[in-house]
């Protein structure tokens, strides 16, 4: 379905409804139960964060009908709600190793806001950060809506999946959102909600750990002047607070850190998780509280009396939560030592990247080293017809604070759409496929696909 075609059966949705002149009042009915509907289709996939989408978009581009279930109001994830708008990494030590779709996206968006890309070929060393590229999220959101709607995908916002089984060959998910209740019937099912909530749903058995990663709630600062500052003042003044109890130290470690840089990825909120509507409502509230608290003792301080909030985002983003217990597990020796394997479908490149309470310290990969995902890593044990991608994608806790970034999620969640794709085709489960087929389509539509040496 092309574009025009596409919103123009959006605009068509009416049911039957002749908007009033404006200005007089007019009552309309109000359904007093939900609207049940049942849909089939060849590829569902559940989160349209960082993942989803590109898995979405390549399943529809090779043709299959795909429906897409986002419960939130907007596509891109933590890029664009969470606001980490700042994708990496595409490149490692002078040589592209993600492209594709996700590639794709970022470049538009790039050329679209009018802004440069950093110089790949100068090494970041340490700084790996210099290679992220920082992009305008909302229009991120905007054009990864535009390439799902041209590729078919039918998206659904505000619908979350409530019970999933198997009937035959095929998955029977029911969602539930505003006003709607749907039956989904699919062959193959791809679990891009980044908790493993589809693969808990089913039943497959997920890991994680008693404590996890932090949160952060993306905002901006303004209002002073950081060059008139005193500030080894306002750094005792924040210590003397932190020990009346006043602020939570792990929250903001770094007063002076925080001024610098106006905000943005600074805060850290412990037990962050966004797996079910309460842990998220309260990871949400934490991170506000958080930001209200600081941003009332920061208006205190000498020279900070005018200082404001700018811009927050809507919702705390989330570093780890659940992963799904895979064919195969990717190991922290696995990812630091650049393993290839045999199933390798995409590259990972990002430093062995854990926050804690007390901050991070990333472990830069060695010179030339560059991770890869093999597909038994996006599989559950057990399972048939059904994949995984972005960070909850079977692997261990210091492998999955690298493998959990953006650029990496785009490619896996590429290989997960081509291969549902090819396994919807030949009618088999996405092991039982050739795994040429899938890369031969990967590399049709931009992949970058790992090989042996």
């Amino acid at each position: 379905m092309k574009r025009r075609t596409a919103l123009a059966a959006l605009g068509a949705i009416s049911l039957g409804v002749t908007l009033p002149d404006i200005g007089k009042a007019a009552s309309f009915p109000v359904a007093s139960t939900c609207k049940r509907q049942q849909l089939k289709t060849d590829i569902l996939v559940v989160g349209g964060g960082t993942a989803g989408v590109i898995a979405a978009i390549q399943a529809g581009r090779a043709g299959m009908n795909t429906v897409l279930l986002e419960n939130g109001s907007q596509l891109g994830g933590t890029i664009t709600t969470g606001g980490v708008a700042f994708p990496g990494i595409f490149f490692a030590w002078g040589k592209q190793i993600i492209g594709g779709i996700g590639w794709e996206l970022v470049q538009e968006t790039v050329h679209l806001n009018g802004d440069s890309l950093p110089n790949f070929a100068v090494p970041h060393k340490k700084q790996h950060w210099k290679h992220q590229i920082r992009i305008n999220g909302p229009l991120y959101a905007l054009l990864a809506e535009e390439k799902c709607v041209e590729a078919g995908v039918d998206i659904h916002y505000y619908e979350t999946p409530t019970s999933i089984s198997r009937k035959g060959d095929q998955w029977v998910i029911n969602a539930v959102g505003k006003g709607v209740n749907t039956e989904i019937v699919c062959n193959q099912l791809i679990d891009c909600t980044g908790n493993a909530y589809v693969a808990g749903l089913v039943g497959y058995p997920l890991v994680r750990e008693k404590e996890t990663q932090p949160g952060t709630l993306m905002f901006k600062l303004e209002g002073y002047d950081i060059e008139a500052l005193d500030l080894e003042t306002l750094e005792k003044k924040y210590e003397e607070a932190v020990k009346r109890g006043d602020l939570v130290k792990s929250e903001f470690g770094n007063i002076i850190r925080l001024l610098k840089s106006g905000g943005d990825n600074v805060q850290h909120i412990a037990g962050a998780d966004s797996t079910t509507a309460l842990s998220h409502t309260l990871t949400n509230i934490k991170g506000r509280s958080s930001l209200l608290h600081t941003l009332r003792f920061l208006r205190t301080l000498p020279g900070c009396e005018g200082i404001r909030i700018s811009e927050v985002q809507p919702e705390v983003a989330v570093r780890e939560t659940y992963r799904i217990d895979g064919v195969y597990t990717i190991t922290h020796r696995d990812y630091i030592s650049g393993k290839v394997f045999d199933d390798a479908l995409s590259y990972s490149y990002y430093p062995i990247d854990l926050h804690t309470e007390n901050g991070v310290i990333p472990e830069q990969l060695s010179q030339d080293v560059v991770a890869t995902i093999p597909i038994r890593a996006l599989v559950p044990r057990g399972s048939q017809n059904f994949l995984v991608a972005g960070r909850c994608i079977s692997s261990d806790r210091k492998a999955n604070s690298a493998l959990r970034v953006q650029a990496s999620c785009m490619g896996m969640g590429q290989a997960a759409g081509a291969a549902a794709a090819v396994a919807c085709a030949q009618k088999k489960s996405p092991l039982d496929v050739p795994l040429s087929d899938i890369r031969n389509l990967l590399t049709e539509h931009g992949g970058i696909v790992p090989l042996r040496a």
